[in-house]
């Protein structure tokens, strides 16, 4: 049983830091579509995300100009902007406080 609900948290987990994690996926990589996304995901926890879910976040994110969708060989792959770059750059900066924040979280 506990097994499954850590099964259940680390899939919350991922969908609430989905969009984190394409920008730090997008930092080093060159263009990629959601099903590229899924794909990875997939391979590096196991999990399935769907298109759905994925699809959404990618959407919000290009609304926040973080990333930039272009149709190209009849799919749309996403590559960072200038904002998406700087805000997994302030990610990547503050990860000592990010893990302090969660340590204060875990023991609240």
């Amino acid at each position: 049983m506990q097994s499954k609900n850590l099964m259940e948290i680390h899939r919350s987990m991922i969908k609430n830091f989905l969009d984190i994690m394409i920008l730090a996926k997008l930092r080093n990589s060159e263009p990629l579509s959601g099903y590229d996304l899924i794909e990875l995901i997939h391979q590096k926890f196991g999990m399935l995300i769907s298109p759905g879910t994925i699809y959404s976040v990618l959407y919000s994110m290009e609304r926040k100009e973080l990333i930039k969708g272009t149709l190209t060989q009849e799919k749309r792959t996403y590559v960072l902007t200038a904002k998406g770059r700087d805000a997994i750059n302030a990610i990547l900066t503050a990860q000592e406080e990010i893990q302090g924040f969660m340590r204060m979280i875990l023991n609240f």
